[in-house]
């Protein structure tokens, strides 16, 4: 399978500043991980968008894939009260 190239919204950014150091250590190895496999078991697609959603303790990662480019987007990291305002 072909490796996928991680991308992040310029607002993630502002996400992850607010998140602990030592879960986003966790968090950016989970991000990583999807340049391997971007369907990782128990990943889910959001209903109505082409986004899909991956857990991670109280965190969500939302992200987009573009099968075509070999493309992954980082669109939203946050505690899971705070993703889907």
């Amino acid at each position: 399978m072909a490796e996928y190239d991680i991308y992040f919204r310029e607002s993630v950014w502002k996400d992850v500043k607010r998140i602990p150091k030592k879960d986003l250590r966790s968090i950016l190895k989970r991000i990583n991980d999807l340049s391997e496999d971007p369907r990782p078991y128990r990943c889910e697609k959001l209903t109505g968008l082409d986004r899909y959603r991956l857990r991670h303790g109280n965190y969500r990662i939302v992200y987009s894939i573009q099968d075509n480019e070999l493309t992954v987007w980082i669109v939203k990291v946050g505690h899971r009260k705070d993703v889907y305002r």
